[in-house]
């Protein structure tokens, strides 16, 4: 579904991504690992169109996406989440769901005069779909308060939620577990198996092992921005390669 190949990037003279590949299948939650500085989050910033590649090519469903703005390819069904939730805080949280609806005639101002039932109908059924997103990952009793009074996993549950109302084929999850507490981590494990089970694609970026043991097939390890090997959990666990680049070489 989405295939990355031989990128590389640069800032200055630190080579964030050297060569660095990987594919991920239609249906699957694919997991990228690796040590802090691997390059997970920049591979990720290229797939998503925040970064241009200084070679390669990334390949979303038999197409070349380099040449796309974000929110073209957020328009065609790639959408990526942050390590760091951006909910927009001092709008309620069904406001940040409906700022991510799509084909809204209302954002065009003279729609408003000209074609009022239009937009109406349309404002509607986005609230129909926001309150059932919300529901969906169990935020619907907070959908009239204010997003910041939302945990931390809260606002990771709402990330995944306002990506979902952009109608996405495959979701780039940037650590979702991150500062996250036990119960919502699993919440969140849930949330991503149910909506992988209904048809959606993951790939995660994550550092928490037992997310990954648990929700990703096949796992791609990266290191200094190379490929070091992919496969299942217990084959990159058994890998000295891996261990080496976690530990150092003494392991």
């Amino acid at each position: 579904m989405l295939t990355a190949s031989a990128l590389t990037k640069s800032f200055g003279g630190f080579e964030a991504l050297s060569g660095c590949s990987l594919e991920i299948a239609r249906h699957s939650i694919t997991g990228i690992i690796g040590p802090n500085g691997a390059g997970k989050t920049t591979l990720f910033n290229v797939l998503g169109g925040l970064l241009a590649p200084e070679s390669g090519d990334v390949v979303f469903e038999d197409r070349s996406v380099l040449g796309l703005r974000v929110d073209e390819r957020a328009r065609i069904g790639l959408v990526r989440t942050f390590q760091i939730s951006r909910e927009l805080g001092e709008l309620t949280v069904m406001e940040n769901m409906l700022l991510a609806g799509p084909h809204q005639s209302g954002e065009s101002a003279w729609r408003c005069f000209v074609q009022p039932g239009r937009v109406r109908a349309e404002e509607r059924a986005a609230i129909a779909r926001a309150s059932g997103l919300l529901e969906q990952v169990g935020l619907g009793g907070h959908a009239n308060e204010p997003a910041k009074n939302l945990s931390g996993g809260q606002k990771k549950l709402l990330e995944i939620s306002r990506a979902l109302m952009l109608e996405p084929k495959i979701i780039l999850l940037d650590e979702p577990t991150a500062g996250v507490s036990p119960a919502m981590t699993e919440a969140l494990g849930q949330t991503i198996l149910g909506l992988r089970n209904q048809g959606l694609t993951f790939a995660i970026i994550e550092h928490d092992m037992d997310v990954i043991a648990r929700l990703c097939a096949p796992i791609y390890v990266l290191a200094q921005g190379r490929n070091l090997t992919h496969g299942s959990f217990r084959e990159i666990t058994g890998n000295a390669e891996v261990l080496s680049a976690y530990l150092g070489k003494a392991a």
